[in-house]
Parts: structure tokens; C-alpha cells; sequence
């Protein structure tokens, strides 16, 4: 059940990529860009990941804090951080119960084949902890820009 534009967005507690407790509520007053990816070091995800990285500064500028969750484990973001050198936090969601909260977990098909999955797709928080924008099916390809356009336009 995804979650809409408008609603609140529902609270979470996960571990980031040094075994650290991140709570969204602790940056209730920033604007936050929680966005969810199936897997570390696939090429996809190192794209996201790396142009959240490169844009970092300018999101910061605009008060936001850019949030990556996928089920990949703390050791596996910690690798994936130092091999690509990013600079952005990285949750484990093993459970996939914030994935699922916000509606990233979902029945896939590939050749046939059913199974559940993450669903790229990418959330802006408003300071008031509100579903500002949501992004369902995040195609990499100019998606950071399009997110930071988005920010510029909702926080102006």
C-alpha cells in the first residue's frame, strides 16, 4: 500500500551504514529525499547513487537530507560507499518493513518469473514530516535533477 501526496509519511527507525540507529523523525524542519533501490553495486543503483552524491551540496543548500534504503545489508552499504566513494546515507532494510510502508516492495516479473521486489521509487518529505512528491517508478536517467527541480519548486 503506497503511500500518497499529502499524507504523513510513516515513521521509521532503520540501521545506516555504520550500525547507527536513523530515525526520520529526527529531521523533523528538513526537507527529506528518502528513495528506495533494489540492490548495492548493480549499475542502476550506482547511478542513483552517485548523482545523489554529486548533487549532495545542493540539496543541502535547499535544508534537504537525501536518505537511500534498500535491503542490502550494513556491511554491504559500507562497501558500496567506499568502492564508489559516496557521500550520502545508506539504510538496511532486511525485513523490508519500511519498504513495504511506503509501498518500494512489490510483486515483479522478469522472464516470467514472479517474485517480490524493490521498486525504485523516490519520496520528498516536507519539514513537517508530509508526503510532499512521490516518484512510483524512478527511471535513473535525469531523476536527481528532477527531484532537486522539485525541491526548488516546493520549498520557493
Amino acid at each position: 500500500m503506497a503511500v500518497k501526496e499529502g499524507e504523513k509519511a510513516p515513521d521509521f527507525c532503520l540501521p545506516d551504514q555504520n550500525d547507527k540507529e536513523v530515525c526520520l523523525k529526527d529531521y523533523r524542519g528538513k526537507w527529506v529525499v528518502l528513495y528506495f533501490y533494489p540492490k548495492d553495486n548493480t549499475s542502476g543503483c550506482t547511478k542513483e547513487a552517485i548523482g545523489f552524491t554529486e548533487m549532495k551540496k545542493e540539496f543541502e543548500k535547499m535544508g534537504a537530507i537525501i536518505l537511500g534504503v534498500s535491503p542490502d545489508s550494513t556491511k554491504s552499504h559500507r562497501n558500496f560507499i567506499e568502492k564508489k566513494d559516496l557521500k550520502i546515507t545508506l539504510l538496511s532494510d532486511p525485513e523490508h518493513k519500511v519498504l513495504e510502508a511506503y509501498g518500494a516492495w512489490q510483486l515483479k516479473k522478469m522472464y516470467g518469473r514472479e517474485y517480490y521486489g524493490v521498486v525504485r521509487s523516490t519520496f520528498l518529505i516536507s519539514p513537517e514530516g508530509k508526503i510532499a512528491f512521490v516518484w512510483p517508478k524512478v527511471k535513473v536517467a535525469g531523476h536527481v535533477e528532477n527531484v532537486l527541480e522539485k525541491l526548488k519548486e516546493l520549498s520557493s
